[in-house]
């Protein structure tokens, strides 16, 4: 009886992998994010998908939270701000951060990640560099914008964060907070009995509590930077 011949393959006849880079790395680490979202994102899962060792990555990145701050930078390249104007600046700063919040509520994993990290590069420069020409267009400068910058920021993404929760664990969730609080006891607990409904009140849909936010964030800071000056 013949024996089968062995097909020998060459590694020269397999496809090339392209060669490990920055690029390549946070790229990998973002499509690792939209798909598994901040769990899919370690460095051992990101270079098994490169099909090389976690060690190698550390030429290109310090670490997951200098490569978690890259790969936000990377997804803020697909966001479009409006473009400034000499119309009402307060109306501006609300669009573009409206702008701002629905990428990271529609792109999985960004919400996430912006709570966690800073971003590095050109993509949050850009959005940083248009909302401080905004502040400085309603009057807003040095310190008061800047850290004004970080309120803001910071409300766009927990608002996006909180999001993105409810539609991973659903409505139900929710729903069982809200009645915990409308049953909670009158007499110990009688401001959150008085406020059961205020609490949960707001369209999410319009966006309204979000607005109300950072309405009230931009009040204080205008307020504080007139007090400086």
């Amino acid at each position: 009886m013949m024996k089968p011949k062995r097909v020998i393959i060459s590694r020269r006849d397999r496809p090339a992998k392209e060669p490990l880079s920055h690029e390549l790395i946070v790229k990998t680490a973002y499509e690792l994010l939209k798909e598994e979202g901040g769990s899919g994102m370690s460095m051992r899962k990101v270079a098994k998908a490169l099909d090389t060792g976690p060690s190698s990555l550390y030429v290109y990145v310090k670490n997951l939270q200098e490569l978690s701050s890259y790969v936000l930078d990377h997804g803020l390249g697909q966001l479009i701000l409006p473009e400034r104007t000499d119309e009402n600046w307060k109306e501006q700063l609300f669009q573009a951060l409206d702008a701002y919040v629905m990428l990271l509520i529609e792109q999985p994993g960004l919400a996430e990640l912006s709570l966690q990290a800073i971003p590095i590069g050109n993509h949050a420069f850009r959005l940083s560099e248009h909302l401080l020409a905004i502040l400085q267009k309603g009057g807003v400068t040095s310190t008061c914008a800047a850290w004004g910058l970080d309120l803001l920021l910071l409300h766009v993404s927990s608002i996006a964060f909180e999001h993105a929760a409810r539609s991973k664990h659903g409505d139900e969730q929710m729903t069982d907070i809200q009645r915990s609080y409308q049953l909670s006891d009158s007499v110990r607990f009688p401001l959150i009995h008085s406020l059961k409904e205020e609490l949960f009140s707001g369209d999410t849909d319009s966006k309204e509590r979000f607005y109300w936010g950072i309405d009230v964030i931009l009040k204080g800071i205008v307020q504080t930077n007139n007090q400086q000056n």
